[in-house]
């Protein structure tokens, strides 16, 4: 028996990381009594490890939950807890598409941030009924007026019935149920038609195979049935049929404006491709869903195992990582420096920081990243375009025509007193102004950068400055065609491939100088001496001399004719000579992870 339509409620919460999505969601499960106290925990949504200790989410998660309401009716209500960070922006959007209205969560202290604003402004494009919450009312500090009309004046959405609640201690929580019932609207669709249906998520579970995450528009979904993915026109019988309570459950079929998942033999999360539309084979929809854009990682970089004879191991460990993580491409690459390993492609820092610390903890891997870089597209002189994800594949510089990097427009919210040090970082980094408003007392700054300048460290930098107070969201706006040139890294006059970068031409002195004089402090002295070099072509930019170790030749002379001296110390000499052309520099490898930390000054 399905439920009615009018009785269905899908939503999702929306906030900026830390405005208290996930805290939110463990009241409305307990309230609606999807979980015993016994069985409660916080953030019962986040069950990755990784997610309950940095306490941010990573996954998008759903949950149904059953509300009596105030009018005696009983409704289904399906949840999607979305993540806030901005690497994880595709969950977010996945999450919307399959849902008819949004909770926009935030924090009354706090007011709106960079990334409310991001997330709201996918909510409207989805056509979203929006809910705005003030949550953390029972803080000192918490203004929900200030912040009512804070909601009114930047997002421009009516938030005089904004609901005041407290997800800690409970507050109000029946009132946001009630919002959710009362203002959001249920969806459309015919149970009769043929079915239709959005993979909204996929991932691997080690006893049921891959499960698939979906939205009924249409029809009826059924054990048993055999389903087509429109886009690929492979066919799967459908096993087993359930809903997240949060405790999976099985059902009999899913009607209709309902959430659930399903399990049908399928062997890679690659075949369920997130955004297609699934169908009945023998009752064929006519237009599938127009689905989601493809994920385009932004971040690539090198990682290799310390130890070579752990390259299987990792073989083993991306592999299964990318079962559960659709946006984390990678493929074989070889270094002189660093042996056999993957380069590997994500949607941004943080998203590489989680994989490489998934990769540590749950492979017991230990791994060497190489410098981050991004995608430049190349036009050579016989007019072709080519993707250069590795700087170390560059073409000759004769055959280069012009060379295009990626531009983001960044969004950052700051207090006052930062203003400065923020824009003195944009300007620094290549960055050219395109307004600059106030909300209330904090400043909104747009900036165009060039994306290369931002992975390295800019986010950890515009926390130091403005002690962790401002808030920053990006998205990729175009190509632009720069004076790019790429830095070699030379060590004892060997290229050091895993430390080339392309860099602007402004700036290549600079990043080159820092890198040198880093590297001679961490590449411990040999028998030899060892030139660090940063070079452009055939032209040395910087230069640093770690010193040889030196053993006292001269000790047992004593008394005699200073020639015996100068003679063994040219024997000495010769052979440092010898020494520096056959010897082996050994780079440990904090060399490697400190030289991509590179503007700390």
């Amino acid at each position: 028996m399905t439920t009615p339509l009018a009785r269905i409620r899908n939503f999702s919460i929306v906030a900026h990381i830390d405005h208290g999505k996930s805290t939110l969601s463990d009241r409305l499960i307990q309230e609606t009594g999807g979980l015993t106290s016994r069985e409660m925990k916080e953030q019962v949504l986040d069950n990755m490890e990784i997610e309950r200790e940095r306490g941010i989410t990573i996954k998008a998660q759903t949950v149904r939950l059953t509300y009596k309401a105030q009018d005696g009716e009983t409704y289904i209500l399906n949840l999607m807890d979305t993540p806030g960070h901005v690497d994880f922006a595709y969950e977010v959007s996945r999450s919307l598409a399959a849902c008819e209205g949004s909770i926009l969560v935030v924090d009354a202290s706090q007011g709106v941030e960079a990334q409310t604003l991001a997330n709201v402004y996918q909510a409207i494009d989805n056509d979203h009924e929006l809910v705005p919450v003030l949550n953390k009312i029972d803080l000192p500090a918490a203004e929900p007026e200030q912040v009512r009309a804070q909601i009114e004046d930047v997002i421009g959405i009516d938030a005089s019935q904004a609901v005041l609640c407290s997800a800690k201690t409970g507050i109000g929580i029946t009132d946001v149920l009630e919002a959710i019932v009362t203002r959001l609207p249920a969806p459309k669709g015919d149970i009769n038609a043929p079915l239709k249906a959005l993979l909204v998520d996929a991932w691997y579970d080690p006893y049921l195979g891959v499960v698939v995450l979906v939205r009924i528009f249409d029809g009826l979904l059924k054990a048993g049935m055999t389903i087509k993915m429109m886009q690929t026109g492979a066919t799967y019988r459908v096993d087993k049929i359930g809903v997240f309570t949060p405790k999976a459950t099985d059902v009999a079929s899913l009607g209709p404006g309902e959430i659930g998942f399903l399990t049908a033999q399928i062997k890679e999360v690659a075949d369920a491709a997130v955004g297609a539309t699934l169908t009945e084979d023998k009752r064929q929809t006519e237009n599938p869903l127009k689905g989601f854009k493809e994920v385009q990682p932004v971040v690539f970089c090198g990682l290799f195992p310390v130890d070579a004879a752990d390259f299987e191991d990792l073989r083993a460990a991306v592999g299964r990582l990318r079962l559960n993580d659709a946006s984390f491409t990678y493929e074989m690459e070889t270094s002189a420096a660093l042996g056999f390993g993957f380069r590997c492609g994500f949607l941004g820092l943080l998203h590489l920081e989680i994989i490489q610390e998934r990769l540590s903890r749950e492979f017991n891997l230990d791994l060497i990243a190489t410098a981050p870089s991004v995608i430049y597209k190349i036009g050579l002189t016989n007019g072709d375009e080519i993707d250069l994800h590795n700087p170390a594949d560059m073409p000759d510089p004769v055959k280069i025509d012009s060379i295009a990097e990626p531009w983001i427009k960044a969004t950052i919210l700051t207090p006052d007193e930062y203003l400065g040090a923020v824009i003195k970082l944009c300007q620094d980094r290549r960055g050219v102004q395109k307004e600059l408003s106030y909300v209330g007392a904090r400043a909104l700054v747009v900036y165009d950068l060039p994306l290369n300048e931002v992975v390295f460290d800019f986010y950890d930098r515009l926390k130091s400055i403005s002690k962790g107070y401002a808030s920053f969201d990006y998205q990729i706006e175009d190509y632009r065609q720069g004076d790019l040139v790429k830095m070699n890294v030379l060590v004892n006059a060997e290229p050091v491939d895993a430390l080339s970068m392309l860099v602007h031409r402004t700036r290549a002195e600079q990043r080159g100088r820092s890198m040198v004089e880093k590297m001679k402090d961490l590449i411990p002295p040999h028998m030899f001496t060892i030139p660090i070099q940063a070079a452009i072509g055939g032209k040395i930019i910087a230069r640093e001399t770690v010193r040889a170790l030196r053993k006292d030749v001269t000790a047992k002379c004593y008394g005699g004719d200073a020639t015996r001296k100068r003679k063994l110390l040219d024997k000495q000499k010769a052979g440092k000579k010898k020494m520096r052309q056959f010897g082996k520099v050994d780079i440990p490898q904090e060399a490697f992870i400190a030289a991509l930390k590179m503007d700390e000054d």
